[in-house]
């Protein structure tokens, strides 16, 4: 690998970057040193396979090839344990297949072994959707990195790639990872699919089918279009958003996220990281163990990249999981506050109508690292996978020089400004997230998705226990007029909070017949959540008594972006007099649900994380 212009400029930090970057570390100050010091125990000052007995390394080696299993026996070069989330029923995840031979293959080239330490679950959303297996979905975070700890359990490997890319699959392999923190580690992406129809056309049939103006047929037709190839889906949801927290993290090779399965620079990518992660052990002579890369400052980094890009809600729950892993603390407050000095730089559906193939070719992840590095909106000072200027070595692109991957400059301008901008001509001043606070209780908003007019809503409630009985309503011709859809029982402990996307098109397609309409939830959506306001994650989930249960049809709700407030408003007298429904678990069996109620006891709120591992 060569490099060249690397971005070297440094620059004061912001003073609200900064302040917020402080009290994360002040608040995470004793959990964080109990981490570090757990990470330094494990390490090992030489390759970890010599530590074994010789029957440990005899199953370890039993089923290796000829070459390979002599330098495993003679436990002097490194060892690199991949952890795969492959199948085949995720397009993102089907190129895998081949990356773990690919890899083994590298590694014997570089004077290494490597091993498939093991697999782990990888679930589809787009398949569950609206589905009772969507209630498994959030959950499948926490039991992926427990998968990645098994996997990694047999402390045979001087090093780790991870092969993921979707929702709950890159925050729970980071999570897994991070118990591993002695060993470093880099994530190898696979790539988006080519663009098929545009989301915005898919989201268009998707209403007509919804108000029964296109049929079955047609709406499969659309969907098959838009869904077409191996590679991540292109619209700027959950799985994409994790490709541009991991490149402003600094666990990619710089630019690797949005690279097409197909090229062949997307092979020679994963070749170099195999060469790269062998650099960062300890035989390779610059150490760099996961447990440092990932610091208070990279998590910063990594929800400021979610700010100014419009990212997925999701993130506003996994990357507090994953920051708690790593032994630091954040919370909603941290967001917001960030958000009111991060500019937005990209438009990217849904806040946008490009895919990010179109975010790619105006200048990807990198150009956005780069634009916040330059006005001090970014840590620089920060160690990566690569590179020897922090993160100042992830604001170059990949490309093919002689068969080899070199990083090359960026323009200094954005090749297509209706998709990424510079930092000095943002789409809005400030990020794509918001909290709202008010007698409902706490909740996020994707406000980047949500045109601007549209950030008031002011309107009757309609409340649903189900998305079910939401679209069984609009079926019923109950639903057009102003209201505010108030969807409870949705959060973690009630039914392990699964996306909410059965019912978004009926939602937009009555915000498109020219009624103001906002949802309330307990529950999540994804980064595809739309043009509708939605308040999502609101805290404490009824499920534990949260104060959305006293909401009642017709009392009048106010969700405002602006002021940051979520309101029901309702005097005070009759408020505190009411009191919350009770949920039962006994829907919850079938399709695997009966296997995570004990899960659902103990999971924590959204803005914990909602995890069942951190308890």
């Amino acid at each position: 690998m060569t490099t060249s212009g690397q971005y070297t400029h440094q620059v004061a930090i912001n003073t609200v970057v900064d302040a917020v970057t402080q009290r994360i570390t002040e608040r995470s100050k004793t959990l964080r040193a109990e981490y570090l010091a757990r990470l330094e125990q494990l390490r090992n000052r030489g390759p970890r396979r010599a530590s074994l007995s010789c029957a440990n390394q005899a199953h370890a080696n039993a089923a290796a090839d000829s070459k390979t299993k002599i330098w495993l026996n003679q436990a002097q070069k490194p060892n690199i344990g991949i952890v795969t989330a492959y199948n085949d029923m995720l397009s993102a995840h089907q190129p895998y297949a081949t990356y773990p031979d690919q890899i083994k293959e590298a590694a014997l080239r570089f004077n290494a072994t490597a091993q498939v330490a093991g697999g782990v679950p990888a679930m589809c959303d787009g398949v569950t959707q609206g589905r009772p297996g969507m209630e498994l979905s959030l959950f499948s975070r926490d039991v992926i990195a427990q998968a990645t700890a098994i996997a990694l359990s047999h402390d045979a490997f001087d090093a780790t790639l991870c092969l993921g890319i979707c929702d709950k699959i890159v925050p729970g392999l980071l999570i897994g990872a991070l118990a591993f923190g002695h060993l470093p580690t880099i994530f190898i992406p696979a790539g988006p699919m080519g663009s098929g129809l545009s989301n915005k056309d898919k989201a268009a049939v998707r209403e007509r089918y919804a108000q029964g103006k296109a049929t079955k047929e047609e709406l499969l037709a659309a969907e098959s279009a838009a869904y077409h190839s191996a590679g991540t889906c292109t619209f700027y949801g959950t799985a994409n958003s994790n490709q541009m927290l991991l490149e402003a993290m600094g666990l990619h090779l710089p630019g690797a996220a949005f690279v097409h399965p197909s090229e062949p620079l997307r092979h020679a990518l994963t070749d170099a990281a195999v060469e790269q992660v062998l650099k960062l052990t300890e035989a390779g002579g610059d150490y760099r163990p996961i447990g440092h890369v990932v610091n208070e400052k990279t998590i910063v980094n990594a929800v400021i990249a979610l700010l100014a890009t419009g990212g997925s809600t999701n993130h506003t729950i996994h990357w507090i999981a994953v920051a708690r892993a790593a032994g630091i603390l954040i919370d909603w407050q941290d967001f917001d506050e960030l958000s009111s000095v991060i500019p937005l730089l990209t438009r990217v559906y849904p806040n946008g109508t490009a895919d990010v193939n179109a975010f790619e070719e105006a200048g990807g992840p990198t150009f956005v690292i780069r634009e916040l590095l330059s006005q001090g909106l970014m840590h620089a000072d920060v160690m990566t996978v690569f590179g020897k200027q922090g993160l100042a070595s992830h604001t170059t692109r990949p490309e093919l020089q002689d068969g080899k991957v070199a990083f090359v400059a960026h323009p200094e301008r954005s090749s297509d400004p209706t998709v990424v901008r510079n930092v000095d001509e943002p789409f809005a001043a400030t990020g794509g997230l918001r909290l709202l606070q008010g007698n409902l209780g706490r909740a996020i908003v994707k406000a980047s998705a949500v045109p601007e007019d549209a950030w008031i809503v002011r309107a009757p409630a309609k409340v649903f226990e189900s998305q079910d009985a939401l679209v069984g309503a609009y079926k019923a011709g109950q639903l057009n007029q102003d209201f505010v859809a108030v969807v409870i029982f949705q959060g973690p402990q009630a039914n392990g909070m699964p996306e909410l996307h059965h019912f978004t098109p009926v939602l937009g397609s009555l915000m498109s017949a020219g009624y103001k309409v906002a949802l309330v939830t307990d529950g999540r959506m994804s980064g595809a959540s739309g043009k509708v306001p939605a308040a999502l994650h609101v805290s404490p989930e009824v499920a534990q008594g949260g104060p959305l249960g006293k909401v009642r049809d017709g009392d009048m709700i106010e969700l405002n972006v602006h002021t940051g407030e979520l309101r029901a408003l309702v005097e005070e007298t009759i408020w505190a007099a009411r009191t919350s429904p009770t949920v039962s678990i006994d829907s919850s069996y079938g399709y695997g649900r009966d296997l995570f109620v004990a899960q659902r006891s103990v999971v924590t709120s959204p803005e914990h994380g909602a995890s069942t591992l951190f308890v």
